[in-house]
């Protein structure tokens, strides 16, 4: 069934209708009172978590805590068949505009694109002036509009979220940063990019990520409330991302977790998604080829290992918090009903291992204290690598960067409490993309799109379809069996009813195309290519039009991401660093050269002057 966004009368009587729905919950007239005025239109609060996989959620499988996004998630529609992009700024970027990333700008980030695509058409490495975001789009039709968190689109004068849509936003321009203070990823950046309505800002000393960005938000929306106006709250979370890090409390409250290792986890999860009704029972798991095997591993390695993975879900927890402390918040000022809450991730669970090169270890223990207690707390750098990353991702196969399905599937909750329309409780399992977002929240809001057309000007327009139909339990799929195409960095795919057609690169993948059922079959373990060649070569061909249509780049010859990221930190950090370690290292050579310079120079002095002889 072909459910792109409703034109028209049909249109328009679908939003009458959920919006009727919604009024008969706020205030229904006694016979012979005047006629209410037409409902307000909702409020909206996007969650995005960063990094978090598949069943990092407890609604989803993950066994640490998570009520507060629990509680959205069972007052609305969990998507158990919802993809992003393999890396944050694309996703982003999609979430913004509801463009495919290719058309927006972020054919690929700053910090992973190869100097051979730089520049070109499509991999601008910031979202682009031909797209038009939500908040624009919500600003004119008379929202208040703020951001809160990481922004990783463009960090120049014409890109912040200030000048996005945004009426008051407190961004951080970097991928990532330190979460108990003002400072970088060391080796990536030079500082941490933190602005508030463009204008360098200085985070409070009692600063902690996840509850910043909500305070903060919170202050935003109390400090507009006499307008009247309905609001859009977007709160970008830095959790789970590099670096993990947690209040000791939280960590401690995982203290007796994760001494069974990561394969362990990783079953126990894909149980529990099943009995959630996330996945089919029994669904086929592969490991990853890059998991260690935990019964090898030394018993300090272990220790770390724990520690770390301790402090992961100490740092999804205290993010939760945070959400349920806005939620209260909303609850007391009234608006809980009226707001509709989207919660969701960026990218899968990230495998990478920073103390993977001895350079990288050696670097890292001079910038930070890299002791096993020390891990998640302030001063440490962490990460829960490939091993916890397939735990996560369970029971999919891959993670971030790749176009596997555990590096593009996350978790996504739509919830409406005040509106009896959409359906509470519910899972689906219909494709569903996060392009998809932006006309989904127009159309709940009862805001006309742009239609490629903005303040005069042609804007590339937005491809995703709306989800109101599936919130609402009329179809199952909004993408029925249309093709939908994906790539990032060499890695692809080719979605198309049921199945996934799909491409990755080294290190993930040997670069060849497979086929695989995602209904049956999520964990991608059966290779449909050589039983089903008509569709294989249907799909092969769809993925052509689909990146000739975008612009897609052939990668340069042994490109991975992961040494391109490398390279961008050499680059942007550790030349100059070296730079600097050489004038110093050429300093003090110097130093000490003049040093014994003078002291031999002493030397020849008194042994040429104890050689001369007394005159009478």
């Amino acid at each position: 069934m072909r459910t792109t966004k409703v034109p028209g009368r049909k249109g328009r009587f679908r939003r009458t209708a959920i919006f009727a729905c919604g009024a008969l919950l706020v205030a229904t007239p006694v016979q012979g009172q005047p006629k209410s005025a037409p409902p307000r239109p909702p409020n909206i609060v996007i969650l995005l978590a960063d990094d978090w996989g598949f069943s990092d959620v407890g609604a989803f499988g993950a066994e640490f805590a998570t009520p507060n996004i629990d509680a959205l998630a069972y007052a609305g529609t969990r998507f158990s068949n919802f993809h992003v992009a393999g890396s944050c700024s694309p996703t982003r970027a999609m979430l913004q505009t509801g463009v495919m990333n290719h058309r927006n700008g972020l054919g690929n980030m700053p910090e992973t694109i190869p100097d051979e695509h730089r520049g070109k058409p499509g991999y601008d490495t910031v979202m682009n002036h031909r797209v038009v975001t939500i908040a624009q789009l919500l600003k004119a039709a008379g929202y208040r509009t703020y951001f809160t968190g990481k922004w990783h689109l463009g960090s120049d004068a014409t890109r912040l979220p200030h000048v996005r849509g945004y009426d008051r936003a407190y961004s951080l321009a970097d991928a990532g940063a330190d979460n108990f203070e003002q400072r970088p990823i060391e080796g990536m950046y030079d500082s941490a990019a933190w602005t508030e309505n463009g204008k360098p800002a200085t985070l409070p000393k009692d600063y902690y990520s996840s509850r910043f960005v909500v305070e903060k938000m919170i202050d935003y929306v109390e400090a507009d409330r006499a307008s009247g106006k309905p609001f859009l709250a977007s709160i970008n979370f830095l959790a789970n991302h590099i670096p993990v890090q947690a209040p000791d409390s939280d960590i401690a409250r995982y203290a007796a977790l994760y001494k069974d290792g990561w394969t362990v986890l990783r079953a126990a999860r894909a149980r529990r998604a099943a009995a959630l009704g996330i996945v089919p029972a029994g669904v086929p798991m592969v490991t990853m080829p890059t998991t260690p095997d935990w019964n090898k591993l030394e018993a300090d390695e272990r220790a770390a290992a724990v520690r770390v993975m301790q402090a992961y879900a100490g740092m999804a927890t205290a993010m939760d918090r945070e959400v349920g402390r806005l939620v209260a918040h909303l609850k007391a000022t009234g608006d809980y009903d009226k707001t509709v809450f989207v919660f969701l991730s960026d990218n899968g669970a990230e495998p990478t291992n920073p103390f993977g090169s001895r350079r990288n270890r050696l670097f890292l223990d001079m910038e930070y204290d890299l002791s096993t207690a020390n891990i998640g707390r302030r001063g440490s750098f962490a990460a829960i690598g490939p091993g916890w990353a397939s735990a996560a991702a369970s029971p999919l196969s891959g993670y971030k960067f790749s176009a596997t399905e555990g590096g593009l599937r996350v978790p996504l909750i739509i919830a409406w409490p005040g509106n009896a329309a959409l359906r509470a409780g519910g899972v689906s399992d219909g494709l569903a993309h996060v392009t998809d977002i932006v006309p989904t929240l127009t159309e709940l809001a009862g805001v006309p799109g742009h239609g490629g057309a903005w303040q005069g000007k042609a804007v590339e327009p937005v491809t995703g379809r709306s989800l109101v139909p599936a919130l609402t339990g009329q179809v199952a799929s909004v993408h029925g069996d249309a093709p939908l195409g994906y790539e990032l960095s060499g890695n692809a795919a080719l979605f198309r009813g049921d199945y996934k057609l799909v491409r990755n690169l080294a290190p993930t993948g040997d670069g060849k195309w497979r086929l695989y059922n995602l209904r049956n079959d999520p964990g991608e373990t059966r290779d449909l290519a050589a039983a089903m060649p008509d569709r294989f070569a249907a799909m092969l061909a769809d993925y052509r039009a689909y990146a000739k249509a975008n612009g897609v780049l052939a990668m340069p010859a042994g490109y991975t991401a992961d040494e391109q990221i490398n390279r961008y930190a050499f680059e942007q950090q550790g030349r100059k660093r070296l730079i600097r370690l050489g004038l110093w290292a050429g300093g003090i050579v110097l130093l000490l050269s003049a040093f014994v310079w003078h002291r031999r120079r002493r030397r020849r002095a008194r042994r040429l002057a104890a050689a001369k002889p007394d005159r009478p």
